[in-house]
């Protein structure tokens, strides 16, 4: 596996693959582990998690250098995400017991009650774009329930993935309990179906999570999938079109754009679309692109070549079929993939920045003739992940939450996931949930246990 720097270009390591029989070893070393680590207490498990969360504060920087360098994550941001996996770890070390503790309930029996316990090895399929983050939103919650994690990551950030197996060694979690393979997306079905993976999560495309759920199926394991979004972001006429544009520029150029909760259809009231879209057009020129180790990037490189020509593609189709390229659409000139912050206006259904996720800079404004149509062009779309509404209503905006289509809306916010919150989506955008109480019940027996 190749770990290549998109900023540069340069290859940074080669990293051998894991063979049939390295496979074979780390799988039954997870099967090995699983009982005891089961019989561990939660304090005891706690105490290693807490370990975890304090070497990530600890090695702060090498970790962030890590993911800016294998996918192009500009270092602040990459920071920041360093810090919300320690958050997640503390979360769950804390809070785990409690989310897992027997419940008793009153029947015909002498006694009866629901207990929550772990199902074994989960396997772990992981994209690119949070490298750090989108393992351990898995492993925290996951881990404390008692289960172990098996780790196939992409391909692009191997480097990454090994740096989060050591981590957990480090902190003290028993051999087996958490272990990465090194394997391509092609090997994923043979995990699935190897009789020690229990279950399996998913974070990518809606494409490999039907993959994923129809091998899974064919197995009889659960999955959780969080899938792509093409999330909305409304702006209604008593918002102040200014501070919607201010924010949707931020919103839009998450993590460079390569966030699945990142807003792409910016729908926008007629009475106050002029204004938007001229301020988004000026917020969009302004950002800086280049060197994301530079603490004054705002926009780093595509983590690949082949992400950052499906995203031209997709921005040339678009206006193709009739919008119109107010800023951007183009390739940066010179070393790394590097894309122009975009903004396409009249953007309608059927377009493919409408119907397509765009993984990249690229901001597509539709207008609306009034609430209801701004509602239902949100709606139309076969994904459902987050949803952002802006006005000047609270209110208002907490009722009209009700009828989006996504497993989140944030009012007069940008879409965010927190371990405090449930995440995940809906239509293509998956199925399952991750983080707070519900995410680490997710891959437990939710156990009867009737007494008379």
């Amino acid at each position: 596996m190749k770990a290549i720097n998109p900023a540069t270009e340069e290859l940074i390591s080669d990293y051998p693959e894991h063979d049939a029989s390295e496979v074979a070893r780390r799988l039954e070393q997870a099967a090995d582990a699983f009982p005891s680590w089961r019989d561990f207490t939660f304090a005891e498990r706690a105490d290693r998690m807490r370990r975890a969360a304090d070497l990530l504060r600890e090695d702060r920087d090498r970790f962030a250098r890590l993911m800016t360098a294998e996918m192009g994550k500009t270092l602040s941001a990459a920071e920041a995400e360093v810090d919300k996996c320690s958050w997640v770890s503390d979360f769950y070390a804390e809070h785990a017991e409690r989310f897992l503790a027997e419940q008793a309930v009153a029947t015909d029996a002498s006694h009866s009650f629901v207990c929550y316990q772990p199902l074994g090895p989960v396997l772990a399929v992981m994209p690119w774009n949070f490298p750090l983050w989108q393992v351990f939103r898995f492993l925290a919650p996951g881990l404390m329930a008692g289960n172990v994690g098996l780790l196939k990551h992409a391909s692009n950030v191997p480097g990454t993935a090994l740096a989060i197996e050591a981590l957990f060694h480090e902190a003290g979690f028993p051999e087996g309990v958490m272990t990465t393979l090194l394997v391509p997306s092609s090997r994923t079905a043979e995990l699935i179906r190897h009789p020690t993976i229990q279950a399996v999560t998913l974070t990518g495309s809606d494409r490999a999570g039907r993959e994923v759920a129809a091998e899974a199926g064919r197995c009889l394991k659960k999955t959780v999938l969080e899938l792509g979004g093409s999330d909305p972001f409304i702006v209604l006429d008593d918002a102040d079109p200014a501070e919607a544009a201010r924010q949707a520029a931020k919103a839009r150029t998450i993590n460079s754009g390569q966030s699945c909760i990142a807003a792409k259809r910016f729908i926008v009231e007629e009475p106050v679309a002029d204004r938007f879209e001229e301020e988004l057009v000026r917020r969009m020129e302004e950002l800086k692109v280049g060197d994301p180790l530079d603490r004054a990037t705002d926009v780093g490189p595509l983590a690949r070549l082949d992400l950052l020509d499906d995203l031209d593609d997709q921005v040339q189709r678009t206006v193709a079929a009739g919008a119109l390229l107010a800023t951007g659409g183009h390739r940066l000139p010179g070393k790394g993939w590097f894309y122009a912050p975009t903004v396409l206006l009249g953007v309608e259904p059927g377009m493919a920045a409408f119907d397509e996720e765009t993984f990249g800079p690229v901001a597509a404004v539709v207008r609306a003739r009034d609430t209801a149509h701004a509602v239902e062009l949100a709606n139309r779309s076969r994904f459902g992940l987050g949803a952002s509404l802006w006005t000047g209503d609270p209110a208002r905006g907490e009722d009209l939450a009700a009828t989006i289509e996504a497993g989140s809306v944030f009012v007069n916010g940008v879409v965010k996931s927190d371990p405090r919150l449930p995440f995940g989506g809906i239509k293509t955008s998956g199925y399952g949930r991750e983080l707070a109480e519900v995410g680490i019940r997710e891959f437990v027996n939710v156990k009867t246990v009737w007494v008379k």
